[in-house]
């Protein structure tokens, strides 16, 4: 007994240097961040911006804190939200193939946001509609899925892939009917994930919904491992298993529908990143959660800085993403897989 507990405090001790050191990376790359670009800053200037030193270029200034970092701060908190809500995904639904989109909240959001570019192309309706309707297949998704007041895990994925089958026709069919010469394109652009548009007042609204849901998470972690067990070994340890699961899709939900209505859909972060936490720091929720929280900011900073910075005609976020995680992915798959057969 005791030689079991030396080794989980070792653990313990072993995981919480892990995530000190994902810190110190993240915060070493959000300086790096502001300094790169198509105009180049060096690090003192970022500094003395930041500490609003009047000797300093005027334009210098103005690129670090009115275009720079409201962009690094969103993509820090919507990467950190949708890597904490893929992670949880996966555990309720026990399959490491799970995204935040599998109960069909990106679908929804698309949708409402495509509409919403129709009608007007007013940022505030595009981004509210997003956010309704995002919701709203979710929750088509939770009235589906119950069956004799009780809610399947099973129902709950075949559920998801109807309503996002759903809403991804309607989304096919308002392309359709929109004008190709400037409708269209505009919903083509949002689908595919942008920051180009961020500001302080976005980056408001962010931190306000996805960092008090992170912390819920977070404060549930511990209990998601018992979410692994069986249903009712996680009964007779004083867990309501269906509680917890509803409460963790709603806060996960929410988490990715307002990335998606601020942000547009970002793809692969919640699938590969909770995959590279596993990697760094193990199945642990307690450690897993907050790799996830990290490495997730830390990616979207990254991805967004090669977006602004590659091109003069900005790539959209789910292009990088794609073309970054899914080699990337398969080569951890291959590496834990083939270390698991040896």
């Amino acid at each position: 007994m005791k030689n079991e507990t030396a080794k989980n405090i070792d653990l313990i001790k072993r995981i919480r240097l892990k995530l000190l050191a994902l810190l110190l990376i993240l915060i070493a790359l959000f300086f790096i961040a502001l300094c790169v670009g198509r105009y180049g800053i060096s690090l003192s200037e970022v500094f003395r911006a930041l500490i609003s030193d009047d000797s300093l270029d005027p334009l210098v200034k103005n690129v670090v804190t009115q275009v720079r970092l409201p962009r690094i701060l969103m993509s820090m908190i919507v990467g950190a939200g949708l890597a904490c809500s893929g992670a949880s995904y996966q555990c309720i639904f026990g399959n490491p193939l799970v995204s935040p989109d599998i109960l069909g909240v990106s679908a929804g959001a698309g949708f409402g946001a495509a509409l919403g570019i129709l009608i007007s192309g007013n940022s505030v309706l595009v981004q509210g509609q997003a956010l309704f309707f995002g919701l709203l297949a979710v929750a088509i998704v939770l009235v589906i899925s119950r069956v004799n007041k009780k809610t399947e895990l099973f129902m709950l994925v075949l559920s998801g892939v109807i309503v996002g089958a759903f809403f991804e026709a309607l989304i096919s069919l308002i392309k359709y009917v929109a004008d190709p010469q400037d409708t269209l394109p505009a919903i083509t652009v949002w689908l595919m994930g942008s920051l180009a548009s961020v500001s302080y007042s976005k980056v408001l609204i962010a931190a306000c919904t996805i960092l008090p849901c992170t912390i819920i998470l977070m404060t549930l972690r511990w209990k998601m491992n018992l979410l692994s067990l069986d249903e009712e070994e996680a009964i007779s340890m004083g867990v309501n298993v269906e509680l917890l699961r509803i409460i963790i899709i709603v806060v996960s939900t929410l988490m990715t529908a307002v990335s998606v209505s601020l942000c547009g859909i970002i793809g692969w972060i919640g699938l590969v990143i909770p995959h590279i936490g596993r990697f760094i720091v193990g199945d642990d929720h307690r450690g897993l959660i907050p790799a996830c929280v990290i490495v997730g900011a830390g990616y979207l900073l990254i991805i967004d800085s090669i977006a602004r910075s590659l091109t003069a005609a900005e790539l959209p976020l789910s292009i990088l993403t794609a073309m970054i995680g899914a080699p990337f992915f398969g080569f951890m798959l291959r590496k834990t897989l083939g270390a698991s057969a040896k």
